[in-house]
């Protein structure tokens, strides 16, 4: 019989707007029971500071450079996650999984920076916290990213999901994970696929005072430019040649739409997106030996209307495309409650990763704990 550990998992995504926070029971390894789901969304200037930072951010140097404004803005999401630990009144013995906010992230520079400090949020809430997730993986030859499969792997055990399946993680960034097999988590399989929100996004931050298109309903009063979109299809076919496994929001740029409107710039970064991914997506599940019909999308984009449509047009009859929330499970805490359960089996010195989700060259712990 394995122990059930009590574990908050703190998630800050790519669209930099807040902090996801799950509490969740479990052993680690292959059950977990969900206590509590709650989302705290950042003040205007933690929110602004971290979109204006990672603009500047292009290489590895410019850590170094802005490294004053870096530290200080560490120090204000540390505090803010804090207070979250605070309010959401927790018992001593509950783990905290502390993902922090990406800043940067480079395998091929052996780098993927969040910011969060997990030596001055173990002395300000007094609690066992694990942080720094990615940097082993990427010690070993990964990508440092997606570290969700494992989770996702538990997830299809706990809610009876027929295999095989396909998620569809539309963050920032687009990520899938294929399961085939309940018992062998070593066979998962996962990559990032492309942009997810972070084209959208980008654009309407810089357009209007919006944070997102909500519920694309920007996109639908828009009208796609044709010549923009192709050219912009043949520009990141060339530019990929070389395919990654792991991207950065920074390794795609909007420049191609300068000088739309704000609703026809958004109606042609929401049709370039859903191309990319259903196209990565379709390339991904044709090479699988076994034939997955079902693809569950989770993450922010799937509430977007119109990129979930113009999928299903691109991805025609061959899968059904649905939603987790059809399984009763809220597709925003996805990743907030991967980490939760992450930070368990980092403890338990369990892989988080393996070399068919992330590339690296054996089965990775992850995960740093600092003990109170």
């Amino acid at each position: 019989m394995h122990k059930n550990w009590i574990s908050l998992g703190l998630m800050s995504g790519t669209s930099g707007d807040g902090v996801d926070a799950s509490i969740i029971k479990t052993n680690g390894i292959n059950t977990y029971e969900l206590i509590k789901d709650k989302y705290f969304e950042y003040d205007s200037n933690i929110y602004k500071d971290i979109h204006n930072l990672k603009e500047k951010i292009h290489k590895i140097e410019h850590l170094k450079t802005f490294s004053k404004e870096l530290n200080n803005l560490e120090r204000k999401i540390t505090l803010f996650h804090a207070e979250i630990i605070k309010q959401l009144n927790i018992s001593d013995e509950t783990l905290i999984g502390f993902h922090g906010q990406t800043i940067y992230h480079n395998p091929e520079e052996k780098i993927s920076k969040q910011l969060g400090n997990g030596n001055l949020l173990n002395q300000l809430t007094k609690k066992n916290i694990v942080y720094n997730f990615r940097s082993n993986d990427i010690l070993n030859g990964g990508q440092g990213a997606p570290l969700t499969p494992v989770f996702h792997h538990l997830v299809s055990l706990q809610y009876k999901v027929k295999l095989p399946v396909c998620f569809l993680n539309i963050g920032g960034i687009s990520n899938i994970t294929i399961i085939k097999d309940r018992d062998n988590i070593s066979n998962l399989f996962s990559k990032d696929i492309g942009p997810g929100n972070c084209l959208i996004d980008a654009w309407v931050r810089k357009n209007s005072n919006k944070k997102f298109d909500q519920d694309g309903n920007l996109a639908l009063t828009g009208v796609k430019n044709e010549i923009i979109f192709e050219q912009a299809q043949e520009l990141y076919t060339n530019r990929n040649s070389k395919k990654k496994l792991s991207f950065d929001t920074n390794d795609f740029d909007i420049s191609f739409v300068r000088g739309l409107s704000l609703e026809d710039g958004v109606a042609t970064l929401t049709d370039f997106s859903a191309s990319i991914i259903s196209e990565e997506l379709f390339l991904s599940l044709e090479n699988s030996e076994e034939k997955i019909k079902e693809i569950l999308i989770c993450g922010g984009g799937r509430k977007n209307k119109v990129l979930i449509r113009k999928l299903k047009e691109n991805l025609t009859k061959n899968f059904e495309l649905k939603l987790i929330d059809d399984y009763k499970i809220n597709g925003d805490f996805i990743e907030s409650q991967a980490f939760a359960f992450l930070a368990v089996r980092s403890v338990l010195q369990l892989p988080i990763s393996f070399p068919n989700t992330t590339g690296c060259k054996k089965p990775c712990v992850g995960g740093e704990i600092i003990k109170n």
